[in-house]
């Protein structure tokens, strides 16, 4: 039985554990989870970016990062390889055959956002986003 905690850190990641086996539940079948199909989402929002960029983009150290690259790397859905203009800085870019992937993948997250908005409602879940920014923000200052 869940009961309600006082600590702030319990309950985000009580909640983000929830809602994470919702996301990999969707993409299973796609060979993605939630968390490779974000980086692989912000990636292509960004454009080809530094380690340092997309980790801050995320929220993630850059060793999480990395352990989160290795099998998108392996399976050719990025590309690593030392920037042009600062040889210390590693730039990241999604491949052909990434961006295929994660069009190929989004149906299925847009079907777990879908059920998740269903279940919570459109401007609740839009609202939760919002106080989640926010609250990322502040914890980061």
């Amino acid at each position: 039985m869940s009961f309600e905690t006082p600590c702030n850190c319990l309950s985000v990641r009580q909640a983000a554990r929830q809602i994470t086996q919702l996301y990999d539940a969707a993409l299973a079948s796609t060979g993605l989870r939630i968390t490779q199909y974000s980086v692989l989402a912000v990636l292509q929002r960004l454009g080809p970016s530094t380690l340092q960029v997309l980790a801050d983009e995320l929220f993630m150290d850059r060793s999480t990062l990395g352990h989160n690259l290795r099998p998108l790397e392996r399976e050719g859905l990025v590309t690593l390889a030392t920037d042009a203009k600062d040889k210390r800085a590693r730039r990241l870019e999604l491949t052909a055959r990434g961006k295929k992937k994660l069009a190929a993948a989004k149906p299925f997250w847009q079907r777990a956002q879908d059920q998740f908005e269903q279940r919570n409602g459109a401007a609740e879940s839009k609202e939760l986003r919002r106080h989640l920014r926010r609250a990322a923000a502040s914890a980061s200052e």
